[in-house]
């Protein structure tokens, strides 16, 4: 017996709708029981931000207590898109730090990079996690593509405790760029599905994307904008793409 039909694991507060809203509203419009499992919804370990922290927080507008209004925009989201939400407790990579106290991640150039040393163990604690989630029909996780250190230890995370019924998203706003998804996977020992979005589907998505509203200036000038990239990168795709691994497939 399934708990849930899909389990989504999200990175951060806004990349499943970013990357799945479409399919996630289509799945529950039909009554499908959709859980949306944010891992780095956190609150800080931190009293003094880095630099580039603040400087993040001033873009966002959200000078005092982010992470909570971070999660209350999510919330507000997955209320769009009719999922369940689960906020695991993991901070961002910009709020976390070594022993010592420095700050792990101080830059771009360092987040979408190599995962520092000292979280090596993350990786495996967070699988642990894992394992302890609802029963499920499938789960859709992070294929890194951007190559975003959260992104990569979700990924690893559930490379180690999930089997076969294990599917990746295409991250956006990276994935706009087809060279960034093969960038991570080898084509040839992957297979992909796309899921054909209704006008309806791509509707509720845009409207779970605009509940972060803290997060729109990132990636989009504007509300309008928002509209017209979702549409283009629906059309260049065909909808949304998942990708499961052939060595899955031919294990099922």
């Amino acid at each position: 017996m399934y708990d849930y039909d899909a389990i989504y694991l999200s990175p951060h507060l806004d990349d499943a709708a970013l990357s799945c809203g479409g399919q996630i509203a289509q799945q529950t419009a039909v009554g499908q029981h959709i859980l949306i499992v944010t891992i780095m919804a956190g609150d800080p370990a931190v009293v003094e931000f880095s630099e580039y922290a603040r400087e993040l927080h001033g873009r966002w507008q959200l000078a005092h207590d982010a992470v909570t209004a971070r999660r209350a925009e999510d919330i507000n989201a997955c209320a769009i898109l009719r999922a369940a939400y689960q906020h695991g407790d993991i901070p961002d990579c910009i709020y976390r730090v070594d022993q010592n106290g420095r700050a792990l991640y101080t830059n771009w150039e360092q987040i979408t990079g190599s995962i520092h040393p000292a979280e090596q163990l993350l990786v495996t604690s967070l699988a642990e996690q894992f394992a302890t989630l609802p029963a499920c029909k499938k789960v859709v996780a992070p294929l890194a593509v951007g190559s975003h250190v959260d992104h990569q230890i979700v990924r690893q995370a559930a490379e180690h405790c999930f089997g076969r019924n294990l599917f990746y998203y295409e991250d956006y706003p990276y994935a706009r760029e087809q060279e960034a998804v093969t960038a991570v996977i080898s084509p040839s020992a992957w297979h992909s599905q796309t899921i054909p979005l209704t006008a309806a589907d791509i509707a509720v998505k845009i409207e779970a994307i605009a509940a972060y509203t803290s997060q729109l200036s990132t990636f989009f000038n504007g509300r309008v904008d928002l509209e017209q990239q979702i549409h283009h990168h629906a059309a260049m795709v065909g909808g949304e793409r998942l990708w499961q691994h052939r060595l899955n497939l031919e294990d099922a």
